[in-house]
């Protein structure tokens, strides 16, 4: 289906689809539904109870799960920060959102270009008032940053990460503090980050609780340096590292989500509220992480890999009243469709250019839904991958296995446990040329 026809064809779906869910929770002639769209960093594939992990303590994004729509089978777009980040606000791959790779972390320095649209914008246009707080990750000039992308109010770091109370960035020289707000650098030495972003959340939710808000919360957890709150570190004191302070980073988010899905609570928003979880990819195991603590459970892998470990990631939604609750989807989906996802559910227009994902509202609302992808495409560097059904083709795999081609079946081998290039050389003939056809469309558009 050519290009234009596609994107005028999911269009037109958005906006019947969208006029009806508008109608049926009560906003014709009144407010749209806020949106609070939650990522967090580095979190391992199955990193929360509700998720299967046994040695963690999560009750908040369990219970969010419990009013909402839990994914199975829900893939980043990218591997590593900056191009899962533009992919999920842009709805579009990475390639085709211009972000291949990481952004640079030092002021002045290019990202995301500035006409790249994004779902502030796409909300902005639909009347709400739009908010970034946390992590941005996505360019370092005035233009790149938040206020140049849609957000009316931004608070937080631009680069890839800080240290929590000095808000440096330490990892490669020359040190420098990163903490900004509204493009204007800020001081709060000594003020643990996890509670500055709480109550930047909250004020900000406060101050717009009469009008539709968009609220992208970009928590820096469970990233290095893993620097859970004391009571937590207390609480797992007795788990081994890196689990024990990848534990305490992770049940400290979930804490502080807690606090922020409370004030929506507390100012009576909870039913007009969407609330978007997803991490932005798998676990690191990095030596600046101390090796790992993540836990991708049965899937190979981890961040910076195309294995399942490194993409396919924990991810739910929860509009209480509106959406189905305590629901589980295992179709394939990812992240690149929340911006269609969101504009039928707000009544917010696409943008008027083509982009990537497609709405999961028919997923959201029916197990037997088809998925919205049949096939999807990864790429950073010399590593790329495509998945195409239960077929899954990944090229210069990285790690402990340098097999040139690995191909997989994850209804049988959800692990990648098994090469079958040489069994199965049609199918690794047939998606080599469907991914080359893809390269060559990304770069075109």
């Amino acid at each position: 289906m050519p290009e234009i026809s596609r994107r005028d064809f999911v269009a037109a779906a958005t906006g019947i689809v969208a006029a009806s869910a508008l109608k049926t929770h009560g906003a014709e002639g009144g407010r749209r539904p806020n949106v609070l769209l939650i990522v967090t960093d580095d979190q391992g594939s199955i990193d929360l109870n509700c998720y299967g992990a046994n040695d963690l303590v999560t009750p908040n994004l369990d219970a969010l799960a419990a009013r909402g729509v839990r994914f199975t089978q829900f893939y980043a777009a990218g591997a590593v920060c900056s191009p899962s980040r533009a992919a999920i606000l842009t709805g579009r791959y990475p390639q085709h959102a211009q972000m291949p790779g990481n952004a640079p972390h030092q002021p002045g320095q290019q990202g995301m270009p500035a006409d790249q649209l994004t779902i502030a914008e796409m909300l902005k246009d639909a009347s709400y008032v739009t908010g970034h707080i946390g992590k941005w990750h996505l360019g370092y000039t005035r233009e790149t940053m938040p206020n140049g992308q849609g957000f009316d109010y931004s608070f937080g770091f631009m680069g890839g990460c800080i240290d929590n109370y000095s808000h440096f960035y330490y990892w490669s020289g020359p040190n420098r503090h990163d903490l900004w707000r509204n493009a204007q650098e800020v001081f709060h030495e000594g003020e643990y980050f996890g509670d500055l972003l709480v109550k930047e959340c909250n004020q900000f939710i406060e101050r717009n609780k009469d009008r539709p808000f968009f609220l992208y919360y970009a928590i820096n957890k469970p990233h290095y340096p893993l620097q859970g709150t004391r009571k937590w570190r207390e609480r797992y004191k007795n788990l081994p590292n890196p689990r024990g302070m990848y534990a305490a980073s992770v049940s400290t988010l979930d804490e502080e989500i807690g606090q922020v899905l409370q004030k929506i609570d507390d100012l009576g928003l909870r039913d007009d509220t969407i609330v978007i979880f997803q991490s932005d990819q798998g676990h690191s195991t990095e030596e600046r992480t101390f090796g790992g603590g993540g836990n991708a459970g049965p899937y190979r892998g981890a961040k910076g890999s195309f294995y399942e470990g490194g993409v396919r990631i924990p991810a739910i939604i929860s509009w209480p009243g509106h959406l189905p609750a305590g629901q589980v989807r295992g179709q394939m989906c990812t992240a690149c469709d929340w911006m269609a996802t969101i504009a039928q559910l707000t009544g917010a227009s696409l943008p008027k250019r083509p982009i990537d994902g497609r709405s999961l509202v028919q997923v959201i609302r029916s197990a037997d839904a088809p998925a919205t992808h049949n096939v999807f495409h990864w790429a950073m560097g010399n590593q790329w991958a495509v998945r195409d059904g239960n077929w899954k083709l990944l090229s210069n795999t990285s790690g402990e296995a340098q097999d040139k081609l690995f191909l997989a079946n994850l209804a049988e081998d959800v692990g990648e446990k098994k090469n079958l290039a040489s069994q199965y050389p049609e199918v690794v003939k047939r998606l080599v040329e469907s991914h080359e056809q893809w390269a060559k469309d990304v770069l075109r558009q």
